[in-house]
Order: C-alpha cells, then structure tokens, then sequence
C-alpha cells in the first residue's frame, strides 16, 4: 500500500491499496461477502473507527457528485468523482489501469476533499477539471493533488485513430509504447492538467501493468481492483488555522 499525508490539511491521509490487500470492487468476479469484509478491514487498520469510505458506481463520465455518506452498498452514487466538502466523508476510488486521483484543498471555509477516476474517457471529457472546479465552489483555494498507480504512457497500447483523436484534443497526451506503437499517457496527461489547473502533484509513478503487485485488467481482464482512499482520523482536526494561529497538537504540518 501507498501512503501519504497532506502537507495543507495534516491529519488527512491518502492511500493506494495493492494485491496484498485484495480485491475491493464488487462488480468484479469474486465472492461479494469477501469483498465487503475486506473494505471493513481495511477501514477498520486505517483508523476509521464505526466509518465507511463512499464508493462509486464508476462510468467514465464527468460527473461529480457530493458525498453524503448515507449510501449503502446495493445503492453507491453513479459518477466518477466524490467530493466531500468538509473532509469528513472517506472517500475511495477503484481502478485497474485507470488513474486513481485523490484531492485536498484548503481555505477559509476550512478542508474539502475529493477522489477522481480518470480513465480515457473521464480525462478527456474533463473528469479533474470538474473536480477541481466543484472543490473551489464550495471554498477551496489551495489544492494538492495525489496519481496514484495507473497504467503508463510506455505500456497503454491503443489504435492509431484512437491515439490521434485524443492528441487532436489533448497534444501531449500520445505516446509510443515499448512495442513502437501508438499508446497515451493518462498519468501524464492527469498531472499535467492538474498542476495548469495550479494543483500541486505529488505522481505515483508505478505502472499497474508493469507492477505485479497491483492490479492490471490489461494484464487480466477477470482480475481485481485496487483503491484510491481519502479520509480523516475521526477526531482530528478538520480545519485550517488562520494566519498566526497555530496547528493543533499533534496536527503539525510535514
């Protein structure tokens, strides 16, 4: 598992769980009480206490939606990003070869927070760009932005015609694969409209194909899915000071 903390909103965590802590989407072939079991231990190792992180009902859309935290399992919200607009809803995405991306943002409203799904699609019908604009709606000013491990540049293999209508949209985003074919770069691409968004970008840089110890559909098309996670230790402090006050203890910036 990947691990992070936020240098803006100490106390907010950010992670990206591997094949060592299996299978967490339902939709996947694999038995649904065991999937359920190990999102509550997962939940239950990160500290989350009686909380449970918002899923989504992934669709490669631009849709964001807020998270509310009254979802139940059999009923997730279908979109393909979640912002909780206080911090305090943990917040998970899932992928295998897409871009999981996780959000923090600050201001004078105090800490939002939000997870994307950025497959092809996603990315280029603006999937961040609606992101980040949702999170600045409802305060946020400063933003930092966390790629998690996604299938890379080198290795996503894509036709000739595909590659050239989504360079007509977004020129950096081709590539050639290791193969010497036409491929896209999706981390690539996320961060780099995320940072001319003025995000800050902290990149993975792990390649789902590449890495056995993340989940690759490309790899296996039956295979399991990882997740992109966000949340806050209950009880700790869900605000920003204001200039000259000073952080909580034990809420010390990085």
């Amino acid at each position: 598992m990947l691990r992070y903390e936020s240098t803006l909103a100490p106390g907010v965590h950010i992670a990206f769980t591997s094949v060592a802590e299996g299978n967490l989407a339902i939709h996947v072939p694999d038995d649904r009480d065991a999937v359920l079991l190990r999102r509550r231990e997962l939940e239950h190792h990160l500290g989350l206490g009686t909380q449970r992180f918002n899923y989504m009902n992934q669709v490669h859309s631009a849709t964001v939606l807020d998270a509310t935290g009254g979802e139940s399992n059999a009923q997730v919200p279908t979109c393909d990003a979640l912002v909780s607009p206080d911090a305090g809803q943990p917040l998970a995405v899932m992928v295998a070869d897409c871009v999981p991306v996780a959000l923090v943002g600050t201001g004078e409203k105090g800490v939002t927070s939000a997870v994307a799904h950025a497959g092809r699609r996603g990315l280029l019908e603006g999937i961040l760009t609606s992101t980040v604009e949702r999170m600045r709606a409802v305060g946020a000013t400063a933003l930092e932005a966390w790629i998690g491990p996604a299938i890379c540049g080198r290795c996503y293999e894509v036709p000739l015609d595909m590659a050239e209508e989504a360079g007509s949209q977004r020129p950096g985003i081709v590539t050639q694969t290791r193969q010497g074919t036409a491929g896209l770069d999706l981390p690539g691409e996320a961060a780099r409209e995320l940072r001319d968004l003025g995000v800050a970008v902290t990149e993975s840089g792990t390649c789902t194909l590449e890495e056995k110890d993340f989940y690759s559909y490309r790899r296996d098309p039956d295979t399991g899915r990882l997740a992109g996670l966000i949340w806050k230790i209950p009880g700790s402090a869900s605000t920003v000071p204001a200039p000259g006050e000073e952080w909580p203890t034990g809420d010390t910036p990085l």
